[in-house]
């Protein structure tokens, strides 16, 4: 399993855990911790969300550097060559 499929299986599994938390608490009449199992929920997938775009983005960096270490080592290379 990828991280991704396991971080977006967790998600999914906090928010339905929450949203299930929320609506057996309206059935009880406790509104506010319903509400508050909610917003939680929302919480959850948009952390998911920054938590893949950095990730996005640190994969990014790692292949800018990645190509930035074999420019350097042609250079080198070169360098010994003449």
């Amino acid at each position: 399993m990828t991280t991704s499929a396991f971080t977006r299986g967790v998600t999914i599994m906090a928010v339905g855990f929450l949203l299930l938390n929320g609506v057996l608490l309206v059935m009880i009449d406790q509104i506010f911790w319903a509400a508050l199992c909610a917003i939680v929920a929302v919480l959850v997938v948009v952390g998911w969300f920054r938590y893949r775009r950095a990730m996005a983005e640190l994969a990014d960096a790692r292949k800018e550097m990645k190509r930035e270490v074999e420019s350097l080592r042609d250079l080198l290379h070169t360098h010994r060559r003449e």
